[in-house]
């Protein structure tokens, strides 16, 4: 078992909640790929109106390149699985967990996708977006674990599967 944690799923699955959560509960480093880009280079949706969703990808690729991985909790955006290269180095340096959440949940916790950072084909719905992606968060998983209810519940039974 790997002494770090990498978190995969849709935006609004629950990365960040259920992140900060298991860091604590493992005594690891949170870190939050998205908020590392902000700090960075500002805002994810003005990176992505401004200059692109190719460009995005890349910052978001050298980003998670660059993460030292020593009992480390990471978060990823939702669209880390884009990146081969990326993915690998994570999964090499992680276990990766997929929070695996029906669209309509993560629709409803979202509400407006527009604010979110969110990269998509301009002539997709957020759900063919969704559909697209959910093959990728399952082939870089080590583990599937459903996010769909309570938080409590998802913690458990990631805890579970790493000890």
């Amino acid at each position: 078992m790997k002494n770090s944690i990498t978190l995969i799923g849709m935006a609004g699955a629950g990365k960040t909640t259920i992140g900060k959560i298991l860091s604590s509960r493992f005594s690891y480093q949170f870190i939050d790929s998205d908020k590392i880009i902000e700090n960075l280079y500002g805002n994810t949706q003005g990176i992505i109106d401004a200059q692109g969703k190719e460009k995005f990808k890349h910052i978001e690729e050298e980003v998670l390149l660059s993460i030292k991985f020593n009992n480390t909790l990471l978060s990823t955006g939702g669209s880390a699985v884009f990146s081969s290269t990326a993915m690998q180095y994570l999964k090499e340096s992680s276990e990766i967990i997929y929070l695996d959440v029906q669209f309509e949940i993560i629709s409803d916790r979202i509400g407006d996708f527009s604010n979110r950072g969110f990269i998509k084909n301009s002539n997709q719905s957020y759900k063919e977006a969704y559909d697209q992606r959910v093959p990728l968060y399952r082939k870089y998983a080590n583990h599937i674990v459903e996010n769909n209810k309570e938080v409590d519940k998802c913690v458990e039974q990631i805890i579970s599967l790493l000890t």
